[in-house]
């Protein structure tokens, strides 16, 4: 089974961004990806197949094995942790910021504050850096309710253009960390099946530095 590779990929604007770096490594999905229902595609190479999953769920995949290579979020290894994970490259693509907002022109109360995220491990250990007392409320989405709501007084997401928060009424403050995305290896597959795996970083490393 050395001679096979499995990749996972994101889903989502990552996965759209994310192909064309897979086609210039020489390696193409026999369908669309973007359509279809199916979860593993065959490719243009007979021995590698794609995985499309939920970005959070790359980073265990890799590290497990279940996956050779993954393609995630800065914003998830860091969160998660990159325990058993190689990272050899910046992609380059999918870049964003994870920062704070909160209501527009709203003043943070003193005291501890109440912080609504997904992203809870960053957000504790942003706010512990300094030196603010808070409790962390895990969601998993629509963010930019609990300021509005009184659920939270600040929120920890990821920002794009920014517009969703302006939208909803609500301002980035603070930038907790630039993100792009990421290319990474478990360390096993590394040594085991660097003979089809270094190429592909080879490749892909070309074509950042071309463009």
């Amino acid at each position: 089974m050395s001679d096979n590779l499995v990749v996972a990929l994101s889903k989502g604007r990552i996965l759209k961004e994310t192909l064309p770096l897979m086609k210039a490594a020489g390696i193409e999905p026999l369908e669309d990806v973007t359509t279809s229902r199916k979860l593993i595609f065959d490719t243009t190479l007979p021995n590698i197949k794609l995985i499309i999953i939920r970005a959070t769920d790359v980073p265990s995949y890799v590290q497990y094995g279940a996956a050779d290579i993954g393609v995630t979020g800065k914003d998830v290894l860091m969160e998660h942790g990159a325990e058993g994970l190689y990272e050899p490259l910046d992609l380059q693509i999918a870049k964003c910021k994870l920062m704070t907002a909160a209501k527009k022109g709203q003043v943070s109360p003193q005291g501890r504050l109440k912080v609504a995220t997904k992203f809870v491990n960053l957000a504790k250990a942003y706010y512990a850096s300094k030196g603010i007392q808070t409790d962390i409320i895990k969601l998993y989405g629509a963010m930019e309710l609990a300021p509005l709501l009184g659920l939270a007084d600040e929120i920890v997401d990821i920002v794009d253009t920014g517009n969703t928060l302006k939208a909803n009424g609500l301002e980035p403050r603070e930038l907790i960390h630039t993100i792009s995305t990421r290319l990474v290896v478990n360390r096993s597959s590394m040594k085991i099946k660097h003979a089809l795996i270094q190429p592909i970083i080879d490749k892909l490393q070309d074509t950042i530095c071309s463009e």
